[in-house]
C-alpha cells in the first residue's frame, strides 16, 4: 500500500475543516493552520455574553446529496432545526414580501406602478439591454428597468460600493441564477409547498439550533479525535517551493487572532510573533487567493503577482444588538433599500433558532458593507453601535432606549469582488499553479475566489481530498459554474462535480 500523504490544511472555514474532515476519515495526518483564535471562518458563530450570533446568514439548503450527508455526519440529526425561510425587501417605507406575492406587491406599488413595471419587463423583452455583462443590464433585462431601480439598484450598491454597471453580472448569475419576474410570479401563483427547482424560492431549510459555528466546532473536535491536528492563531505568512516539487512547506507567524473585535475569544498564545514550519506533501489552501499567490517563496512571475495584487474583496461588519423580543420580526432577514441610511441588512437572530437568544429578548444583527481602512471600518464599536441606534430609529423598527447591549464583529475578505479583470487574474494564476505547485489546492469562496456558498465551499474540499487520497482528476473549478446546473433538480454525484449550490441567494 502507498504510504499516506502529510497533508497541511490552510484555513479552518468550511472548506478547511471539510478537507480535514474527509482525510481523518482515510486516517491520513493532517495539520490544518487557522490565523484566527476559533474555527469557523466567515460561518463562524461568534458568541458574547451569552448571546450567539451568525457572521451573515447561513441557510443549510443543498441539492448535493455528498454534502448532505456531510452534514449529518458531523452533527446528529437532533441538532438539526428545520426553519421557515422568510425574507422581505425594505423600500419607501414598506415591506414587500420575497419571493414575489402579487397582492403584497401591488398592494404596495400600487396598481398604475404595478403597471408601470410590467410594461417594462415588457418592454426588455422586446429591447433588452445591450450590455448583458454587468449587473445592472443582466437583471433589467430578466425584470425590468422599473423593478431594478425599486429592489435591485440601492442594495447591490451598498453591497458591492460601486454603481451596478461596473459590477460583473457573474454575480447575479450565481445568486438570482434563472429567477426572472416571470419566474418570479408563476411562482406565486404555483401551489405546493418548499418549492426545489429555484433555490432562490425555497421556503423551508436546515439549521443548526446554536448556529453553524456548531458544526464547524464539533467538526474540529472530531479532526483532533482522528488524525487531524489543528493549530489556532497561527497566519501562514510564506509558502516555501521549489522547481520540480511544488510545495514543501509554509512558515506562519503567531499572531493571537483578529482578537475581540473580529468576534473571537482573547488571544490564548504567549509566543506572539514567533514563526513556526511544517513541512508537507500536498496543501490544501481555503486562504485568500491573492494572499496566497503573494505569499509564496521564491516569488511567482511578475505578471502572476500584479494578478494577485489586482484581485479586489468587500469587507463586512455585523453590530448585534440586543432588543426586547417584541421589536423583533418573522423574518430571518430584511434587505434595506433605503438610501438614506448605510445598513444593508437586518438579522433577526431569534428567528434563526430560539437556542441563539435569551427569553424576553431578541438579537438583532446590523450589516454594513465596507471596506478596510474607510470611514466605517475604522470607526470605533461605540460609534458603529450609536449608528446602530439611530438607524433603527429612521427605519422605524426600534427606539434607540429599546437597545440593552450591542457587539461588534469585524470580517475582512468576506466577499470576492467580481470586476471586469477578475476572471482573467484568476486564470493567470490558476494556470501558473497547475504548472508550478500541483500539490497546493485552493478550495472554497475565498481559497478560489469565487463567490459561492458553503455548501460550494465544502463540495470543491470533498473533491479535492478524494483527489489527493483517491487518485480521482475532478475539476473542482468546474464545481458551480455552469448556468444550466445551477437549479438543476436532479442530484449530482461526486463523478461529476458540477451543481448548484446556493444557500441564501436573493433578489437584492
Amino acid at each position: 500500500m502507498a504510504e499516506k500523504p502529510q497533508v497541511v490544511v490552510i484555513g479552518a472555514g468550511p472548506a478547511g475543516l471539510t478537507a480535514a474532515f474527509e482525510l481523518v476519515k482515510r486516517d491520513v495526518p493532517v495539520t490544518v493552520l487557522e490565523g484566527d483564535a476559533m474555527v469557523g471562518g466567515i460561518s463562524r458563530t461568534a458568541e458574547r455574553e451569552g448571546w450567539r450570533f451568525d457572521i451573515g446568514g447561513h441557510r443549510f439548503f443543498t441539492k448535493v446529496p455528498e454534502v448532505e450527508a456531510l452534514w449529518h455526519e458531523i452533527l446528529p440529526d437532533e441538532d438539526f432545526m428545520m426553519r421557515p425561510r422568510m425574507s422581505r425587501i425594505f423600500y419607501d417605507g414598506k415591506l414587500f414580501d420575497y419571493p414575489l406575492k402579487a397582492g403584497n406587491a401591488l398592494g404596495n406599488l400600487g396598481i398604475l406602478e404595478a403597471i408601470r413595471c410590467v410594461l417594462s419587463y415588457m418592454w426588455v423583452r422586446v429591447r433588452p439591454p445591450k450590455d448583458q455583462t454587468k449587473f445592472e443590464g443582466w437583471v433589467a433585462s430578466r425584470f425590468g428597468w422599473r423593478l431594478y431601480d425599486h429592489f435591485f439598484r440601492t442594495y447591490t450598491e451598498k453591497l458591492w460600493g460601486v454603481p451596478g454597471s461596473e459590477l460583473e453580472a457573474d454575480w447575479a448569475a450565481q445568486r438570482i441564477k434563472n429567477l426572472s419576474l416571470f419566474s418570479a410570479i408563476w411562482n406565486a401563483l404555483r401551489p405546493g409547498r418548499n418549492q426545489k427547482d429555484i433555490t432562490s424560492l425555497i421556503e423551508e431549510f436546515q439549521y443548526p439550533k446554536y448556529g453553524p459555528g456548531m458544526m464547524w466546532e464539533t467538526a474540529a473536535k472530531k479532526v483532533e479525535a482522528g488524525s487531524g491536528h489543528i493549530v489556532l492563531e497561527e497566519k501562514v505568512r510564506t509558502v516555501h517551493w521549489e522547481p520540480g516539487k511544488g510545495v514543501v512547506g509554509v512558515t506562519t507567524v503567531v499572531t493571537g487572532g483578529y482578537g475581540p473585535g473580529a468576534g473571537a475569544p482573547e488571544a490564548k498564545r504567549t509566543d506572539l510573533g514567533a514563526e513556526k514550519r511544517y513541512d508537507g506533501d500536498q496543501f490544501v489552501s481555503s486562504m485568500p487567493l491573492s494572499s496566497l499567490l503573494q505569499s509564496l517563496d521564491p516569488k511567482p512571475p511578475a505578471e502572476v503577482l500584479t494578478a494577485a495584487q489586482s484581485l479586489k474583496y468587500r469587507d463586512f461588519i455585523t453590530v448585534a444588538v440586543v432588543v426586547p423580543e417584541s421589536v423583533g420580526f418573522p423574518d430571518n432577514w430584511i434587505y434595506i433599500h433605503s438610501p438614506e441610511v448605510k445598513v444593508g441588512r437586518i438579522q433577526n437572530f431569534g428567528s434563526w433558532s430560539p437556542y441563539l437568544v435569551q427569553d424576553g429578548k431578541t438579537c438583532l444583527g446590523l450589516e454594513l458593507f465596507v471596506s478596510v481602512g474607510d470611514e466605517t471600518w475604522t470607526k470605533s464599536d461605540d460609534d458603529l453601535l450609536a449608528q446602530a441606534k439611530r438607524e433603527l430609529e429612521i427605519l422605524g423598527f426600534a427606539k434607540p432606549e429599546q437597545v440593552e447591549r450591542g457587539f461588534v464583529v469585524r470580517m475582512p475578505k468576506a466577499y470576492p469582488f467580481y470586476d471586469a479583470a477578475y476572471k482573467g487574474n484568476v486564470d493567470v494564476m490558476r494556470r501558473w499553479m497547475e504548472e508550478n505547485t500541483p500539490n497546493l489546492h485552493p478550495v472554497g469562496r475565498n481559497g478560489m475566489f469565487r463567490y459561492n456558498n458553503q455548501d460550494h465551499s465544502m463540495f470543491t474540499a470533498q473533491l479535492t481530498v478524494q483527489n489527493i487520497v483517491d487518485g480521482t482528476h475532478h475539476d473542482v473549478w468546474d464545481v458551480n459554474v455552469e448556468e444550466d446546473y445551477h437549479e438543476a433538480a436532479s442530484p449530482t454525484s461526486s463523478s461529476e462535480p458540477k451543481a448548484g449550490l446556493p444557500e441564501d441567494a436573493a433578489v437584492a
